[in-house]
């Protein structure tokens, strides 16, 4: 069975950082796209960033570009993401959840794959 695994988020004050990692485990042969979603109390789940398979490819939301990146292990086929976030404001907080899919558009919509159990990143001002 294929399960995400997430670490990191926490409090911090607006200006700070913080880093969420995430793992894939149960499949050692797939490549895997991965990507962070974030939802708040009573609204719907939103994309923030996606990395491809091997790290070619990134992709943001704009209201994160400039202040989130994205990017993999070095060691291939870890499947093992990371979004390091800085400059990070009160708008930013919410639960983020990892997302891993074999294919790249599954994992940009949202659909499909497997989901981690989400971590809180709370910011204060």
């Amino acid at each position: 069975q294929v399960t995400v695994h997430e670490s990191g988020g926490g409090s911090v004050q607006a200006g700070g950082s913080l880093k969420l990692s995430c793992v894939v485990r149960g499949d050692t042969l797939g490549w895997y796209a991965m990507g962070w979603f974030r939802q708040a109390p009573g609204k719907e789940r939103e994309f923030v960033a996606i990395v491809s398979s091997k790290g070619t490819y990134t992709d943001y939301t704009e209201t994160v570009k400039g202040r989130f990146t994205i990017y993999r292990d070095a060691v291939e086929k870890t499947n093992t993401a990371f979004l390091h976030m800085s400059a990070l404001n009160p708008e930013d907080t919410d639960v983020y959840y990892c997302h891993a899919d074999t294919s790249y558009n599954e994992v940009l919509k949202g659909l499909g794959g497997v989901w981690g159990q989400g971590n809180q990143v709370t910011v204060s001002s």
